[in-house]
């Protein structure tokens, strides 16, 4: 392939992409505020119109934000790529380091770091601005200034080292190197699983045990139901930063644990804490999270043999605007070019991992229904619509394309018919 052909096909589907994001947002804008007056009929009588009208506003304030962002992260990638704007910081970075290993983390420090600053902005009007306007900012600016630190520096303290890895194989380790790093990512992936639960998330949360023994009865004679082995049921403080609820299981093999934001306990009866719990632990029991393993892992291991052939390529660098340094210190801006790329090459893929995620949701609503009461989690997720201020009237077709999860009375309907 040409560098020109590659270009042009780069910008097309960028132009495509955008375009179908535009479409679909402002039907998405369009068929909620058609519907902001008036609450579903499954939801008149749990459901206040105030709150179904605060839903909807919050969900077009979220959905006009994103396409602000869309627009300034699609300069930014134009302006990176065919613009010259790596091209133009990797001769800085060269310029300064020389070529070799110093250089290559340098450039991708630099662009992390422009990359950060550009967001930052962004991160903090959601925060403070969006969330706030809506009555679920918990944050303040000290924590929001602290998190980020904590978030830079544990992300130089992980990452560092494991790019120096990658950087190393593919520089020394042959035509397979893409095959070796795809054996220290996952690997890395594995450990992450089993060192976030009880490493990284207390750096940013504080983690207690539960401690109401009613509802600590119930939830351990749901897991002897259910067959499922926890290093402990946990409550996060996650109060201190947003009013939204929700419940998790983290960790992998012996470092499973359970846990439950205040905000959730607050909110839900015990049966319906159980109820949503249930549904936590049908994906795990359906194999929902090792599926999803395999298949990241799969999906990883095909673009890094693409990354393989395509850092050898002149057209792909030249075609996203960069002079390629072939047969030297070219690694890193492989690197950054791929991931730049990818998204634009794989929009189009995005229903599917969207169909797959809402058909676990369906299975692990109907395991909720057989191991606690279908009735209970639609009492809890009701409430959580209404606490997250969650749209109960998406637009079908912009739900079909992004939403991990079914709408609401789609799931609720199906719940209720079980």
């Amino acid at each position: 392939m040409s560098s020109y052909a590659f270009s042009v096909l780069f910008v097309s589907l960028l132009a495509v992409s955008v375009i179908v994001r535009f479409w679909l947002a402002s039907r998405h804008i369009r068929h909620v505020l058609g519907h902001r007056n008036a609450v579903p009929p499954q939801f008149t009588e749990k459901i206040p119109l105030a709150a179904h009208q605060k839903a909807a506003d919050y969900t077009v304030a979220k959905t006009k934000l994103g396409l602000v962002i869309l627009l300034v992260n699609t300069a930014v990638l134009i302006g990176f790529t065919l613009l010259g704007g790596l091209q133009w910081l990797s001769v800085k970075i060269l310029n300064l380091t020389g070529p070799g290993m110093t250089y290559q983390i340098g450039l991708l420090i630099a662009f992390a770091a422009i990359s950060g600053i550009i967001s930052l902005p962004f991160d903090y009007y959601k925060q403070f601005v969006l969330e706030a306007r809506f009555g679920f900012n918990k944050m303040t600016l000290g924590l929001f200034i602290a998190d980020m630190v904590k978030g830079t520096l544990l992300g130089a303290a992980i990452g560092l080292p494991l790019i120096w890895v990658i950087l190393t194989l593919m520089e020394k380790s042959g035509d397979l190197w893409w095959l070796y790093a795809w054996i220290v990512w996952s690997g890395f992936q594995l450990l992450m699983l089993v060192l976030y639960p009880t490493v990284i998330a207390p750096m940013f949360n504080k983690f207690t045990p539960l401690t109401d023994d009613s509802l600590r009865t119930r939830i351990e004679n749901l897991m002897k139901r259910v067959g499922f082995a926890s290093k402990g049921l946990f409550v996060m403080d996650g109060s201190k930063r947003s009013a939204h609820g929700n419940a998790y299981f983290s960790g992998f093999g012996a470092a499973k644990r359970i846990v439950f934001f205040d905000t959730l306990l607050s909110r839900l009866a015990p049966q319906e804490i159980e109820a949503v719990l249930a549904h936590e632990l049908g994906h795990f029991k359906l194999k929902h999270i090792v599926k999803r393993i395999v298949v990241m892992f799969a999906i990883s291991l095909g673009f890094l043999a693409l990354l393989g052939y395509l850092k050898n390529q002149a057209w792909f660098y030249t075609g996203l605007g960069v002079d390629p340094m072939m047969g030297a210190s070219n690694d890193a801006m492989a690197l950054l070019l791929f991931m730049l790329a990818l998204p634009v090459f794989t929009f189009f893929l995005a229903p599917l991992m969207s169909i797959s995620s809402r058909k676990h949701e369906f299975e692990a609503d109907a395991f909720a229904a057989e191991y606690s009461s279908a009735q209970d989690l639609v009492s809890a997720l009701v409430k959580l619509y209404e606490d997250n201020a969650s749209t109960l009237t998406p637009d079908p077709l912009h739900s079909a394309f992004y939403d991990s999860h079914p709408p609401a009375t789609v799931r609720i309907n199906k719940l209720l018919a079980s």
